[in-house]
């Protein structure tokens, strides 16, 4: 049982990743903990970090 979930997991993730985009259409702007824009270039891979608090 668990080797067919894992293939049909494996084939699902195939189909999905298949059906993605290779890149943005248009620059990620995000705000930061200042309200300042920030966006990201598309023209090279570019990685950032999600941190978050909950108070």
């Amino acid at each position: 049982m668990k080797k067919k979930f894992m293939i049909l997991l494996a084939i699902v993730l195939l189909v999905l990743t298949a059906c993605g985009k290779d890149q943005a259409q248009e620059a990620i702007t995000l705000k930061d903990q200042t309200s300042n824009e920030v966006t990201f270039p598309q023209d090279k891979p570019s990685v950032f970090f999600f941190i978050t608090t909950y108070t």
